[in-house]
């Protein structure tokens, strides 16, 4: 009926203080990952670590030769970290290495893989916070062409691209440190829950295989696999096989050509590229698998939108948002994925595993 007013909404003094300290954390969890990287830089969980597993604020203090002026900051940065989940805090006072702060302890291994610390250092770098600090003004932009990332309007280079190099070598390097870590971390848990995934397998293409760690993991669990790894010759240039045997190295764009095998493996490779461009690559793997009949696939190890709850949930949209401040990529749900297969011409998928954040999808030709 014209002119009847809307009902104005009043929150209540408890909906109100709430959502107060709920804009306070949101305004302010900026400094969670800041004071991560401080911790990183420090080198606060490896002197932890070399302390025995668990130290105090003062233990640090001398451990990593800061000046005692500094420990009451000191307390107040672990405090926080512990907070987050990332140490865990004990009744004496002092904090202790959990499985997350294990991860950033340099020189362990863990599951075979490197510390994540570049991880941490990349994501909390300069160039993704001034990416992330343009993203009104990439909104607001009526670009001609291909829409570049928040990350290219703002640098005016891409990641992993020569254009890095020659904005900020030491960054394209950290950067590049970051992606090998993040990509090699969780093949183990693939190779012991996922044991269906290589039975009766021969062979397997690694695209954008790296330097062959997950290859390499592959053919240690499965020795009858013949695997080859497939990267940019930019790539290739600086790996040095580890062994000659059942690991080949092939340098090549997956854009044209995938070396034939009876599973191809996009392990993390997926989300960093548009709808169209992961067609292009899908069919092209499609070309270098057999039919379904005789083993054919392709193993797609991503992220796949809403197929986790609750925290993590969060995590698979805050990824999202990485691909969206850095990339031209995008992460994708179970319908975007059914999409894109069906676009690259495969007869059907199947999502055979979760696994933390990340599934394992089966796609058929």
């Amino acid at each position: 009926m014209a002119g009847q007013a809307e009902k104005v909404f009043v929150p209540t003094d408890t909906e109100l203080l709430q959502a107060q300290s709920d804009l306070w954390r949101h305004t302010l969890c900026y400094l969670t990952p800041m004071a991560l990287r401080c911790a990183v830089d420090l080198g606060v969980p490896t002197a932890i670590h070399r302390l025995g597993g668990a130290a105090s604020p003062s233990e640090l203090v001398a451990a990593l030769s800061l000046p005692t002026s500094k420990l009451p900051f000191l307390a107040r940065l672990l405090r926080q970290l512990a907070t987050a989940g990332v140490f865990s805090a004990t009744d004496a006072g002092t904090y202790r290495l959990n499985p997350l702060s294990y991860l950033l302890v340099d020189g362990v291994r863990i599951d075979g893989d490197a510390s994540q610390t570049a991880l941490v250092r990349a994501a909390a770098s300069r160039y993704y916070v001034e990416a992330a600090m343009g993203l009104a003004d990439w909104f607001r932009k009526d670009f001609d062409g291909a829409v570049p990332s928040p990350f290219e309007d703002v640098h005016g280079a891409a990641i992993f691209e020569e254009s890095m190099v020659l904005l900020d070598p030491e960054m394209d390097q950290l950067l590049h440190d970051a992606l090998a870590a993040h990509d090699h971390m969780g093949i183990g848990p693939v190779l012991r829950q996922c044991r269906e995934l290589f039975d009766g397998l021969e062979s397997l293409t690694d695209c954008g295989g790296g330097d062959g760690t997950t290859a390499r993991s592959i053919v240690e669990a499965y020795p009858h696999i013949t695997c080859t790894v497939l990267d940019l010759p930019k790539v290739m240039d600086k790996v040095l096989p580890a062994e000659e045997g059942a690991v080949k190295y092939v340098s090549g764009d997956l854009f044209h050509v995938v070396p034939p095998a009876q599973a191809v493996l996009l392990k993390l490779v997926l989300h960093f590229w548009s709808d169209e461009d992961c067609v292009k690559i899908l069919a092209q793997c499609k070309k270098a698998v057999p039919p379904r009949d005789a083993g054919g696939k392709v193993i797609v190890i991503d992220i796949v939108l809403g197929s986790v709850s609750g925290p993590m949930l969060e995590t698979q949209h805050l990824m999202d948002m990485v691909m969206l401040v850095v990339t031209r990529g995008r992460q994708r749900d179970e319908k975007d994925w059914g999409e894109i297969f069906v676009k690259a011409g495969f007869s059907g998928y199947k999502i055979v595993k979760k696994l933390g954040a990340r599934a394992v999808i089966e796609v058929y030709p």
